[in-house]
């Protein structure tokens, strides 16, 4: 299902100015949220980075049009994953803006992975470095190849995801999603410096921990006290929460108390937004 300049279609495919640079360049963003019962997840939150990210890109985007148009493909699939794709539009060749940029965007929506929603996660150490010195580091931008290679190479090991580190060790992210070690009740996850994208449910897990009582801190993290943690979780906007059961020839425990309390809650939090059963979630 597409949806573009204004209409819904059916399938994917659909004419295209090949002088798009988000084509050529990369100049571009995308945002994945989750739809269940035909409502958006935290869609408020998904519209305002996509929003602060387009304006760090230096180009503005119509949230309220984006909104609506979400809101009719969500409306459309019912339970799906929905991903919108804006790029800065077309322009001469050459690296610099075309001013004023003309952005185009699109959604398109697919059923969500059966089984994908909170199950866990093996993750293997990529050799590629995440690079928290770049401004596309705490953005979904198109350029994705570092993460599309390193996600090949865990597939190739056996593994479900990369893990990255950055340009100083310090843990970063996962291929898809952010990461949170835990250690005598309190959640740690690295600080958005480090080369961290602001992840939706990032947030929401950090918010329902202090609420749960659950202490929290965001700080640097060497990848060998992340393999002594007690647990660690993935999270990201289609997986929920995810229990981390490998990094590499490290294994952690198929169950945490603390681990199974954030997943309840953030279950519930999920189904309340969307008005659907919690076991939907």
């Amino acid at each position: 299902m597409l949806w573009f300049d204004g209409v819904l279609h059916e399938g994917t495919r659909h004419g295209f100015d090949l002088a798009d640079r988000g084509l050529t360049l990369g100049d571009g963003l995308f945002d994945t949220a989750l739809c269940l019962g035909g409502r958006i997840a935290f869609r408020e939150a998904h519209l305002a980075r996509l929003a602060a990210s387009a304006d760090t890109l230096g180009f503005a985007i119509d949230g309220e049009a984006l909104g609506e148009a979400m809101g009719t493909v969500a409306a459309a699939i019912g339970d799906g994953a929905l991903r919108t794709t804006v790029t800065r539009g077309s322009g001469p060749r050459g690296l610099a803006p075309p001013e004023p940029a003309r952005p185009v965007w699109w959604i398109t929506a697919a059923p969500r992975r059966a089984g994908s929603g909170f199950a866990p996660v093996s993750l293997h150490p990529s050799a590629i470095r995440r690079n928290e010195t770049s401004p596309g580091s705490g953005l979904k931008t198109l350029g994705y190849l570092d993460a599309v290679l390193a996600a090949r190479e865990a597939r190739a090991r056996g593994f479900d995801e990369a893990l990255f580190l950055n340009t100083k060790g310090h843990l970063a992210c996962a291929g898809t999603g952010n990461l949170f070690a835990l250690w005598d009740g309190r959640l740690v996850t690295p600080p958005l410096s480090d080369g961290v994208l602001p992840g939706i449910v990032r947030a929401r897990v950090l918010g329902l921990a202090e609420s749960l009582g659950i202490g929290t801190a965001e700080r640097s993290l060497a990848l060998e006290e992340v393999l002594a943690a007690e647990a660690v979780v993935m999270t990201n906007s289609l997986r929920g929460l995810s229990a981390v059961t490998a990094i590499g020839t490290t294994t952690f425990p198929d169950a945490h108390a603390t681990v199974a309390a954030l997943s309840h809650a953030l279950r519930l939090l999920i189904a309340e937004e969307c008005g659907v059963p919690p076991e939907v979630a």
